[in-house]
């Protein structure tokens, strides 16, 4: 096998693992805080924020959109929050899903997020959370469902976006993934993930070399401290050689 080819095969393994790993990875959540609670996502960890508002400051560069790492409770503390004030006895309800999530009480988390979605149905967060604990239990369409009601809610939060896109692209819906990402940049040009993301969509899923490269350039523009991994992807972008086309099969006259 060609060293080009295993590479891509590395990738696409790589991506292929749960985003919650316990993934992008395990049980982790997007923190769709409200405005008091917010916190720096943590690095390689996706976002998502909790109602709509103008995003919030460009989260910490994270991984592909679904390598190992974070659980799906670090990944709900990763999300942006929003500047929306909220009552202090829904803060609280909503504090309590999320640490219900990071402590691997999923079930609980997920009945305190859909209570919350229910009570509170002009609130994006609820929504964006529910949509990652969906994914982490496989069921996509569900996913889907939740975090676009949850871009519909809070339209400038870039973080919602990215999520839906991660849904999208585990969907095999590659178009839709392409646009969802693109929007998560257009919102916050310095998105490191959406960036990173729509690049291995590019390079794996949409077979675009160019663009791939591209944004993995720009990917790693927006890394101080670089990326040994991306880096890697890059050389090998450049080293890749066009497949030749054969034919298999003749017209019929």
């Amino acid at each position: 096998m060609r060293s080009a080819d295993l590479a891509r095969m590395q990738r696409l393994a790589t991506c292929l693992m749960p985003l919650m790993a316990a993934a992008m990875a395990g049980c982790a959540s997007i923190d769709l805080s409200w405005p008091k609670a917010l916190s720096t996502p943590a690095a390689n960890a996706p976002d998502v924020p909790i109602a709509a508002a103008a995003p919030a400051p460009a989260p910490a560069p994270v991984a592909a959109p679904e390598p190992a790492g974070p659980t799906l409770a670090e990944r709900a503390a990763a999300i942006l929050k929003s500047e929306n004030e909220v009552a202090p006895a829904v803060q609280r309800a909503f504090d309590e899903a999320r640490k219900a999530l990071r402590t691997g009480h999923v079930e609980e988390a997920e009945r305190g997020f859909r209570s919350l979605a229910k009570e509170h149905p002009e609130l994006g967060g609820p929504q964006a959370n529910l949509g990652l604990i969906y994914r982490q239990a496989g069921k996509l369409p569900e996913s889907a469902a939740a975090l676009e009601k949850s871009v519909q809610l809070s339209p400038r939060q870039a973080a919602y976006f990215n999520q839906l896109g991660i849904t999208y692209r585990q969907q095999g819906q590659f178009t839709k993934a392409r646009d969802a990402y693109q929007t998560a940049i257009d919102i916050d040009a310095d998105y490191a993930s959406a960036v990173l993301n729509l690049g291995i969509l590019n390079d794996l899923y949409l077979w675009d070399t160019k663009q791939a490269q591209t944004l993995y350039e720009r990917y790693l523009a927006l890394m101080p401290s670089g990326d040994a991994v991306v880096t890697k992807w890059i050389a090998d972008l450049k080293n890749r050689k066009p497949q030749p086309i054969t034919v298999s099969r003749k017209e019929q006259p």
